[in-house]
């Protein structure tokens, strides 16, 4: 390489330095407004903490902005060691996952081929011809009518200096973009794992369905056996072993039903694991086997928080600073392209003499272009790009309002939820009197078995729906977690690429 190629490469940071104080035509990124309630309208159910008033009264605020959030694996609040086993599988084993990481991985190369065009290219190689010119070529000298050799080292630069930002605005759009995908990813990996959390939960749901159908066969062949007694007797009737029996196969077939449920579910779980249905077995595991049997303490935080908090919303807000950058990019198309070469080696007709001072050669050249008439065509570019950054701050703050809205609902969930369960359990056990009751009546001849149906039906009915919503209210508390982004938050987001928000 010549000493004038070595110059050339010392000068170039002196020149990056240089741009960088060179401010990017287009606007600076500024995060679009969106304000956040004082407090969450749904908050009142009990497994919801929230945090405390503040003094002045202005709405709900914690100590520090980080109190009051989740952190981490927010599945261990549930204290289940399957359901911690599981999750891990998730997080090594979804192929979901594995795709959304991936393609972060390519967005973040994007940054460093983007952030190449601040510097020059240098190239340089060797070259070696036998040239013999006819009479009629253009280049044909009397003195050289012979062939000859040339041997060359050459080594050429080039550079665009980036006077207008546009490759800055590249790479600061680049960065942003990586930073949406790093959120998506973060967005499927929260998403996949509170999908796991419904199935298991509506699965352990089903185990505990499925043994309270077990013992009510089990009681209902009692039933049916204490009516083959009485009709034996003459007590009782044919009718009444008749209706027995066809209460006793309903249950069954209800039992039958859960466990085409629950082999569905336990299907589900296999696939957000990463594995074949065949692969994935759980032990059945009725819901109470939960330690305690109680529903987690879920911190709420403040509602300013969940811009923060949740990835679809980063990256959202992400996707605005995308098109922000691109208005630069945009812009920098009205200033003229202005471009730097250098050149310069060694040349000779000899082997011998190849790399010896006569046989220097260089050059240097400038060129400037300035596009004059393009018929509107970057007008229209620019007013693409604001029209689009108008669209995504648009779509920011719609994402926003979903995530308060989606927020809110799994709040008025739990707390109906809770409500619901209360009365349900007074209905449970209202039931169970009423069929003590009715037991009795038959067994004294005081009634028909159609009074014990009845109160057998409204039993189970009881039952089952006082399961499905114990059920559910651990689905709900899943979602709110979910809807709360998790233990996530926007820090998290790859540093390497975050851009600065002015």
């Amino acid at each position: 390489m010549s000493r004038l190629t070595q110059a050339c490469v010392l000068a170039a940071p002196a020149c990056l330095l240089f741009l960088a104080g060179c401010k990017p035509v287009g606007p600076n990124y500024k995060r679009p407004e969106m304000t956040a309630p004082a407090a969450y309208k749904e908050a009142g159910a009990a497994v919801v903490s929230v945090p405390p008033s503040s003094p002045d009264g202005n709405g709900w605020k914690p100590a520090s902005p980080s109190d009051g959030m989740l952190r981490g694996k927010w599945w261990e609040l549930y204290q289940d060691a399957q359901l911690n086993q599981l999750e891990e599988r998730v997080t090594s084993g979804n192929q979901a996952l594995k795709a959304a990481l991936e393609n972060y991985q390519a967005a973040h190369t994007l940054v460093a081929q983007n952030r190449a065009g601040l510097f020059p290219t240098i190239s340089a190689g060797p070259s070696v011809s036998r040239t013999r010119y006819g009479k009629q070529s253009a280049s044909y000298s009397s003195t050289r009518n012979y062939p000859y050799n040339d041997f060359a080292l050459k080594a050429q630069a080039s550079w665009e200096p980036d006077l207008w930002g546009s490759v800055r605005r590249s790479v600061e759009s680049a960065q942003a973009s990586a930073q949406v995908t790093a959120a998506l990813a973060a967005n499927v990996d929260l998403s996949l794992h509170a999908e796991l959390a419904v199935d298991y939960f509506t699965l352990r749901g089903l185990d505990a369905e499925e043994r309270m159908l077990r013992e009510t066969v089990a009681s209902l062949e009692k039933q049916l056996a204490l009516t083959e007694t009485r009709r034996k007797g003459g007590v009782g009737t044919e009718a009444d072993v008749a209706q027995a029996r066809t209460q006793l196969e309903t249950v069954r077939a209800q039992l039958v039903e859960v466990g085409v449920a629950r082999a569905q579910n336990e299907h589900a779980i296999a696939y957000l694991c990463g594995s074949k249905p065949a692969e994935l077995s759980l032990p059945p595991s009725p819901l109470d086997s939960i330690p305690a049997t109680q529903l987690p303490k879920i911190p709420l935080g403040v509602p300013s928080q969940i811009l923060e908090r949740r990835p679809d919303i980063a990256a959202a807000e992400r996707n605005v600073g995308v098109a922000n950058a691109q208005i630069g990019i945009a812009k920098s198309a009205y200033y003229p392209n202005i471009s730097l070469s250098a050149s310069g080696g060694f040349e000779s007709m000899k082997a011998g003499s190849w790399i010896e001072g006569p046989g220097t050669l260089w050059s240097l050249g400038a060129s400037a272009t300035e596009l004059l008439f393009d018929a509107g065509r970057r007008k229209a570019v620019n007013e693409e790009a604001r029209h689009s950054y108008e669209a995504e701050a648009s779509s920011y703050r719609d994402t926003v309002l979903a995530a308060f809205e989606d927020v809110e609902n799994q709040l008025s969930t739990l707390r109906v939820l809770e409500q619901e369960a209360e009365v349900e359990a007074r209905a449970v056990a209202s039931a169970q009197h009423s069929l003590d009751v009715a037991n009795e009546r038959y067994k004294g001849g005081v009634t028909n078995y159609l009074e014990v149906i009845e109160a057998e039906y409204a039993l189970l009915n009881n039952q089952r729906t006082q399961i499905d919503l114990e059920s559910r209210r651990f689905v709900a508390t899943a979602n709110l977690i979910r809807s709360l982004g998790g233990g996530w938050d926007s820090s998290q987001l790859p540093s390497e690429v975050v851009a600065k928000k002015k």
